[in-house]
């Protein structure tokens, strides 16, 4: 079975899910990153492919991006760096990038190197669900490889219920249609957004991402989803410290604040 979807049918909820950039803070720490993150107790990754306009990412995931390609990264060096990790981590991770590099590097290629390197699923943002439907997912599920989709507050019920059938592993709600970045809490149009969602009966389970910063937002994604992604938080703790497992530290006591 995919690790993605062993979690989802081990773990129904309070899932925990890191972000971070590859190549940042440094570019050679993306395999010890990864390995303390799950020492840590996270259950999923997600590790960015950095590219030079991520526009869904923040300030935050933005800068992170760029120092990362200044250091260096590519996609062939992330795939190099994975090489061997599988045998010291066990939990799903999961590439998230956008089209244009994926593309260059070649789709088939990609989801090879995937397999190779023991990667999971992946997330593109800019990958429309057509192109997705017809090109990529016939890929995909050759290599076994989750393509993971996003939803936000504006997505139509009709929009979300097709993602739902002609997609597998969770699907990604984003908690709104702005870019990444922490947030103090979610608001009445948030809550109603989560309500919505909860009442249309999915069949795959979701996890809530964008803004998770602390006790109440971390609550809120834990309560109207199977658990919270955390990225700009982290990286920028990451970026604070250089540390990976103290900023995980420092993470996990913000979210009991």
């Amino acid at each position: 079975m995919n690790r993605i979807n062993n979690l989802f049918a081990t773990k129904s909820e309070k899932i925990l899910s890191i972000y971070f950039c590859a190549g940042h803070p440094t570019l050679e720490g993306t395999a010890q990153t990864i390995k303390t993150l799950e020492q840590k107790g996270v259950d999923m990754i997600e590790v960015g492919v950095p590219f030079s306009d991520p526009m869904a990412d923040g300030p935050v995931i933005q800068d992170a991006a760029t120092k990362a390609l200044k250091n260096g990264m590519t996609l062939k060096t992330l795939f190099s760096q994975l090489e061997g990790i599988r045998p010291e981590v066990n939990i799903p991770l999961i590439l998230m990038g956008y089209l244009n590099p994926i593309m260059q590097f070649g789709f088939d290629n990609f989801c090879k190197r995937c397999v190779e390197t023991g990667i999971d699923g992946v997330i593109i943002p800019d990958l429309p669900f057509k192109d997705y439907l017809e090109e990529y997912k016939p890929i995909a599920d050759k290599y076994d490889i989750r393509i993971i989709m996003l939803i936000t507050p504006e997505t139509s019920d009709e929009r979300i219920r097709f993602i739902d059938e002609n997609t597998d592993g969770f699907i990604y709600m984003v908690s709104s249609a702005a870019i990444t970045g922490a947030q103090k809490e979610f608001n009445d149009a948030k809550q109603a957004y989560f309500s919505r969602i909860n009442g249309m009966g999915l069949k795959h389970p979701r996890m809530i991402g964008f803004g998770i910063s602390n006790k109440q937002t971390l609550e809120a994604a834990q309560n109207n989803a199977a658990g919270a992604i955390i990225g700009s938080k982290f990286v920028n703790l990451y970026e604070e410290t250089q540390d990976a497992g103290k900023a995980m530290d420092m993470l996990l006591d913000a979210l009991k604040s």
